[in-house]
C-alpha cells in the first residue's frame, strides 16, 4: 500500500501554489483561510520540509514545493484526462468549443443552422471566454483562437486571416458629387483597443494603404471588443476597420457600407487550437471538414 499524504491536502496545495495566496486559495476551493493554512502545514510536517516561505503579503515557494506542484499539477492533469473520457464514452456525440466572441456573433452564429443541418447528431456547446482553458484541465475538445497560430502545447490549424475595410452607416457617407471621394475627417473614429490604455494599429495600416497618411485619428471612441464598434458603426456613432468576414452579412443587407476601395491584409488570424498532447476526436474532426467548406465557399465569392 502507498503510504502518500491526503490527497484534499495535496489539491489544496496545488491551488495554494497556483495563486500564491491563502486567501485566493481558500475562495476558490470555499474553505476558510485557516483550514487551508493549517492543511498546508499539515502536509509540509508529514514531508518533513517546507513548501513555502511565507511572506507578509505573499508566499513564495521553496524548490521543493515548485518541484511537488509540477507532479501535482501533471498528475492531476492525467486524472482529469482520464475521467473526462470515461464521462465522454457516455456523450460521443458532444463537441466543447471556445470561440471569440466577436467570432461567435459575427461568423458562427448566422451560420449556426448550416452546422446543424450538416452535423444533425452532434451536441454542441460553445463558450465565448476571452482566454480559453484549453491547455487546462477543462472540458473543451478544441478552440478557435485569434492570433499568430503560436500557442505551446496545443496544435493549430489556420482558418482565415483577417481582411480590413473601413465600414459605417450608409447614411454617414457624404460623397462629393461625382467625385466618388469620401470625407474622413468629418466622421467619428471608431477604434478597437488591444490594451486598457493601447490601441490596435488597424486605423493606421489602413489610412497607409489608402495613401491617406496626414489622417488625424486621435479622437473618436475605443472599445474593448472589435464586436462593440461593428455595432456603434450598425447605429451610426462612427466609421471603424473591420474584417470583412465579420461584418459580411452587414454589408449585404445594407446595414453597413464600405468606405473606399481599400482592403488590408490583417496581421493576425483565425486559428483552430487542439491539444498537442491528445489524438483529435471524431466531433473534431468532422467540425474541421464544416469549417473548411464554409471558409472555402465564403472566400470564393466575389
Amino acid at each position: 500500500m502507498r503510504k502518500l499524504p491526503a490527497l484534499s491536502a495535496m489539491k489544496i496545495f496545488e491551488v495554494v501554489g497556483q495563486t500564491r495566496s491563502f486567501t485566493r486559495a481558500a475562495e476558490r476551493l470555499n474553505l476558510t483561510q485557516s483550514a487551508v493554512s493549517r492543511q498546508v502545514r499539515n502536509l509540509e510536517e508529514q514531508l518533513g520540509e517546507p513548501l513555502l516561505i511565507r511572506h507578509h503579503h505573499h508566499l513564495e515557494l521553496t524548490a521543493s514545493g515548485a518541484e511537488l506542484l509540477a507532479v501535482l499539477h501533471q498528475a492531476f492533469h492525467n486524472v482529469e484526462l482520464a475521467v473526462r473520457g470515461i464521462m465522454e464514452k457516455s456523450n460521443r456525440h458532444r463537441l466543447r468549443l471556445n470561440v471569440p466572441p466577436t467570432f461567435a456573433k459575427r461568423w458562427l452564429m448566422p451560420r449556426l443552422g448550416r452546422l446543424r443541418r450538416a452535423l444533425p447528431d452532434m451536441e454542441i456547446s460553445i463558450s465565448t471566454d476571452l482566454q480559453d482553458s484549453l491547455t487546462e484541465r477543462s472540458l473543451l475538445d478544441c478552440a478557435i483562437r485569434f492570433g499568430d497560430g503560436e500557442w505551446p502545447m496545443l496544435k493549430s490549424s489556420l482558418l482565415m486571416t483577417e481582411r480590413h475595410i473601413a465600414v459605417c452607416a450608409p447614411g454617414l457617407l457624404k460623397r462629393d458629387s461625382g467625385s466618388g471621394s469620401v470625407d474622413l475627417a468629418g466622421l467619428t473614429f471608431l477604434h478597437v483597443l488591444s490594451s486598457a490604455d493601447q490601441r490596435y494599429l488597424t486605423w493606421q495600416h489602413w489610412l497607409d494603404a489608402a495613401g491617406l497618411h496626414d489622417t488625424d485619428t486621435s479622437g473618436g471612441l475605443e472599445f474593448d471588443l472589435l464586436d462593440l464598434a461593428i455595432e456603434a458603426a450598425c447605429n451610426g456613432l462612427g466609421v471603424t476597420i473591420a474584417d470583412r468576414f465579420m461584418v459580411a452579412e452587414h454589408l449585404q443587407d445594407g446595414r453597413l457600407v464600405q468606405v473606399l476601395d481599400v482592403e488590408v491584409e490583417g496581421h493576425e488570424s483565425y486559428w483552430l487550437a487542439t491539444r498537442a498532447d491528445q489524438p483529435e476526436g471524431a466531433n473534431v474532426t468532422a467540425f474541421r471538414a464544416w469549417l473548411d467548406e464554409e471558409i472555402g465557399a465564403q472566400e470564393a465569392q466575389p
